[in-house]
């Protein structure tokens, strides 16, 4: 392998010391003659040298680096927040670690760790973990910890997140107004607040337009312990759910689900069995992920404005980084029904 070039590779071509190589290299305001800062920066030029950042911010104790924790990058849903992360830290000249914690509870709190050993100024994260006061723990330690889109209950810490259970009722009452009245819901496990807050929504919403909820028409899916999780595992939780769907003796003409993931393939299963949407079933998701406008039919679903999520969670990190008055500790931002083609009108809405 070629041997990296040093600062001492630079000092003695340009014939400077190392030190004043150093200052030349790092924009310091030590006094140096014009003549030899040109020629130390064109000997760093001529032998192609590269600084070396992580050394310098173990100096300056100052990292320009800040995470993020998701737990799926592969689902659409998190990679539209990480794209408005990331377009907020590049413009404060920040790069982002990323990493993925596979829906693992154990993984996410080893990278909790590993960034405050970096000495990231500052990490976002959609923590599933349901340990009380885990991001403070962190929080304490002196990293500044943005929570997104799973609420965290009685942990004092700045936090992004999305009206659930609003958008549950908003997707309900849709499908109530347009004359449904068997109407089920179909949903990754309920072990985070999303999804219960989601169900909530859904049920207020049927409870509202008088409807009585069929117990049998909540669908939990199941996920095996110990599985690489990937987008594909909530597309094939959607067609588990539909063929679990026309097993049932009592169909119900209309379903929600928990995320356009899940509806997609729910949709995909019924096709294939020969069950036409929105004419035997209508199908409302949840995300409005970009694969929702090229189904077919194109999905109606709740908007979750995900990459302006990843915009405040990281403007609101900088603004705490910055010293500035953050006066308020949660933002919560708002769903929006998105009107499409799966859902059968069978009275006016």
């Amino acid at each position: 392998m070629r041997k990296s070039v040093t600062i001492l590779d630079i000092a003695k071509l340009a014939h400077a010391s190392p030190a004043t190589v150093s200052r030349v290299l790092s924009n310091s305001s030590y006094p140096v003659s014009a003549e030899l800062k040109r020629k130390i920066k064109s000997a760093a030029k001529e032998l192609n040298y590269t600084p070396n950042l992580l050394g310098r911010q173990l100096k300056t104790n100052n990292s320009m680096t800040i995470g993020i924790i998701v737990p799926s990058i592969s689902n659409p849903f998190y990679s539209s927040i990480v794209l408005g992360v990331e377009e907020i830290a590049r413009a404060n000249g920040y790069q982002v670690l990323l990493c993925n914690s596979h829906q693992d509870v154990i993984l996410e709190k080893q990278f909790l760790q590993t960034m405050l050993e970096k000495q990231v100024k500052g990490v976002i994260i959609s923590s599933i973990s349901a340990e009380k006061n885990l991001l403070r723990q962190f929080s304490d330690k002196g990293i500044c910890v943005i929570s997104i889109d799973q609420h965290r209950e009685g942990e004092d810490i700045y936090q992004i997140n999305y009206d659930y259970r609003k958008g549950g009722f908003m997707a309900a009452s849709h499908l109530a107004e347009c004359g449904h009245t068997k109407i089920a819901f179909v949903t990754a496990p309920l072990d985070r607040p999303s999804r219960i807050y989601m169900v909530q929504g859904f049920r207020d919403a049927l409870r509202e337009s008088r409807i009585l909820f069929n117990d049998g028409y909540l669908l939990v899916s199941e996920i095996p312990k110990n599985t690489n999780y990937n987008s594909n595992i909530e597309f094939e939780n959607g067609k588990t759910m539909a063929r679990r769907l026309t097993e049932l003796s009592d169909r119900p003409t209309a379903v929600v689900a928990c995320n356009d993931l899940m509806a997609l393939g729910f949709i995909y299963e019924l096709n294939r069995l020969g069950v036409r949407v929105p004419d035997d079933v209508s199908v409302i998701g949840f995300d409005n992920i970009d694969f929702a406008n090229i189904s077919m039919p194109p999905l109606t679903t709740v908007d979750h404005p995900k990459y302006e999520m990843g915009k405040f969670s990281c403007g609101m990190l900088f603004q705490v980084l910055n010293g500035e008055n953050v006066n308020i500790s949660e933002i919560v931002l708002q769903p929006k029904l998105v009107i499409r083609n799966s859902v059968r009108v069978l009275a006016n809405c």
